[in-house]
């Protein structure tokens, strides 16, 4: 790693930090906030590649974890993990570094479809496959319920993936930080 990958990890995690201005609205039925801080990880995989993606992200949910309260609504803390909300936090690494890996095999071809559906199955489904069996396991209620319960997100989520996928492309075409655009 170069100093220069540092600096971007951590832009991209203080980015995620940024993104948690936005205040979070809560669904009462199973108490995970809807947040902006979520596009983080497609943007961090997008822009930054796998590695680095998921690195930034990491190093997010490290400053959760040491409690600064970097999470929207200004909230941290290692309790963050235990609450419902816990595995879409943790999803983020992962989501991340398929977005990244995903957009770094598509880089030549890279336009806004594959960007979204990239932030889509990254950014959403990995997201989801950890959080919504978290959901069921930290709010002890059936599996089906959680992800019922989680439908209510989507549209949200397609939102922030679309608008994802519009600052990939920008980005690629005037400053591409994508290990396989310096091929």
């Amino acid at each position: 790693m170069t100093t220069k990958d540092l600096v971007h990890i951590a832009l991209f995690a203080a980015l995620t930090v940024a993104l948690g201005i936005f205040p979070p609205l809560t669904v009462p039925v199973i108490g995970v906030p809807v947040t902006a801080q979520s596009m983080g990880a497609m943007l961090a995989g997008g822009i930054l590649g796998a590695r680095r993606g998921a690195f930034s992200m990491t190093l997010f949910l490290v400053l959760v974890a040491i409690g600064l309260p970097v999470l929207s609504g200004g909230r941290g803390g290692i309790g963050m993990f235990a609450g419902p909300s816990g595995g879409f936090l943790l999803g983020w690494v992962p989501g991340a570094y398929l977005c990244g890996w995903l957009t770094e095999r598509l880089w030549r071809r890279l336009n806004v479809v594959w960007a979204f559906i990239i932030s889509a199955v990254g950014g959403i489904g990995v997201v989801y496959l950890v959080g919504v069996p978290w959901i069921a396991f930290a709010a002890e209620i059936p599996f089906m319920k959680a992800l019922s319960g989680t439908v209510i997100f989507i549209p949200g989520d397609v939102i922030k993936a679309g608008v994802a996928a519009a600052i990939i492309v920008g980005v690629k075409r005037s400053y591409p930080l994508v290990p396989a655009a310096q091929k």
